[in-house]
């Protein structure tokens, strides 16, 4: 037994842990009876990954085949997002759709049916699988892909490893000329302001933004947005970039190597940080080149950055609504945050574009992420913003949750009451996939 958590550090549990590098060693171990899930790097936040029983994906992480014409690439799914980037950014690749970290697995990434800036443009990761192979319950594999074994393929993609182990997945790379991103920073006034420059950045690959979430008032909702495109190898202009376009600089690697005591994140640090982060941008619209790294990755540069929140740890409150109901929503749940006083410096705006999967979080509307310590205080306001998202329609991320009851699923999920069902039927035999948070909802 070991003491496990997953990003948030938030719940801690002790649970028997154990890898595998074949699919044979893996069917060996499906052969022991009660509930167990699938840990790749422990990037989800909450407890989709966490059980009294638990297997290491990330020793299974061989790339399988690659097609150089294409950019069709098969892999194991313990391979991280990173090594697929250090492995065919060089060979001018890049991934299709990527979240703000590298550090998830591609196992993850489906599981969870990770999104990112290109939501709008481009959907979630699931939409650019073409095929995978699960293996069940009873050691069986299943190849699946949204041609074959299709409802399988469904609830796989978003469905938090409860159907089974991926074993590898095949999905197409995007072509670039360089490592590097041609990107705009706009600093918008307030919450309105940020929300015209998204409607007015639809024909941009990339757009997120950063929100001060504690500013009030004419200021609530203040913001930096940040747009982009890969660079063409003819727009890059230092000498350096032009001598390598496929070889960024190795940027500074930082550290956190310890956990903050719980007093240093308060009202009054996040106010100063917040005032000094969104002031080091001048008003009007800032041109830059910076490398992939840089404009998607900037807090993989600081190694352990979840130890910022103490011992205590952190959850991030991720909601979607959707767009019809965006304007008027976000402002009375940017706007309770506020007055709560209890917003986080990390906070993530998008404006996500159709779609419409079986257990993906994204929908067409606005989402917002942020961060909160751990407490009784945060804990009772996530109960009233739960309300509010239900009420206009939206839903929370699973991947970055460990505290949402089965009633809000079930009132947010269109297909939850399927999912369960779908799951209960798999999990029949004497192992079940099944994840703390899984039992939460009311899934399994």
């Amino acid at each position: 037994m070991r003491k496990i958590s997953d990003w948030g550090n938030y719940p801690v549990i002790d649970a028997e842990v154990s890898g595998f590098d074949s699919a044979e060693q893996l069917r060996s171990k499906l052969e022991k009876p009660g509930p167990v899930i699938a840990f790749g790097n422990g990037r989800s936040y909450g407890d989709a990954s966490l059980q009294e029983s638990i297997l290491l994906t990330r020793r299974f992480n061989k790339f399988l085949s690659f097609d150089e014409a294409t950019g069709i690439l098969s892999c194991q799914a313990g391979t991280m997002l990173s090594e697929v980037l250090d492995v065919f950014v060089p060979r001018g690749w890049f991934l299709p759709v990527t979240p703000g970290t590298k550090l998830i697995t591609i196992g993850g990434a489906i599981a969870a049916d990770v999104h990112g800036k290109n939501h709008h443009v481009d959907g979630s990761f699931g939409q650019h699988i073409l095929s995978m192979d699960v293996m069940r319950n009873d050691g069986s594999i299943i190849t699946c892909s949204p041609e074959e074994n299709t409802d399988f393929f469904k609830i796989t993609v978003g469905g938090m490893g409860l159907t089974g182990m991926i074993l590898n997945a095949t999905f197409k790379l995007r072509k670039i000329e360089t490592a590097y991103i041609r990107g705009e920073t706009i600093r918008a006034a307030n919450l309105n302001e940020i929300m015209d420059l998204f409607e007015a950045s639809s024909d941009w690959t990339y757009s997120v933004a950063w929100i001060d979430c504690l500013a009030k008032g004419d200021a609530m909702g203040r913001s930096i947005m940040m747009r982009g495109e890969h660079a063409a190898e003819g727009e890059l202009v230092s000498p350096a970039h032009k001598h390598a376009p496929l070889i960024p600089k190795q940027g500074l690697q930082l550290d956190v190597p310890f956990d903050f005591p719980n007093f240093a994140l308060n009202k009054l640090t996040m106010n100063a940080f917040n005032f000094a982060y969104y002031n080091k941008c001048r008003p009007g619209t800032h041109q830059s080149i910076v490398d992939y790294n840089a404009f998607f990755y900037p807090l993989d540069a600081i190694d352990n950055w979840n130890r910022i929140y103490g011992k205590r740890g952190f959850t991030q409150y991720q909601f979607v609504i959707p767009k019809k109901a965006g304007r008027e929503g976000m402002h009375k749940i940017l706007k309770r945050i506020t007055d709560s006083g209890l917003g986080s410096f990390l906070a993530v705006l998008k404006l996500f574009g159709e779609q419409e999967s079986f257990m993906s979080f994204p929908m067409a509307g606005y989402t917002l992420a942020l961060d909160f310590p751990i407490s009784l205080k945060a804990m009772d306001l996530f109960k009233e913003l739960d309300a509010m998202v239900a009420d206009y329609g939206g839903r929370l991320y699973l991947a970055k949750d460990s505290r949402m009851d089965a009633e809000m699923f079930e009132k947010t999920y269109p297909n939850a009451a399927d999912f369960r069902q779908a799951i209960a039927l798999l999990n029949e035999g004497t192992t079940q996939f099944e994840s703390l948070q899984s039992k939460r909802i009311g899934v399994t």
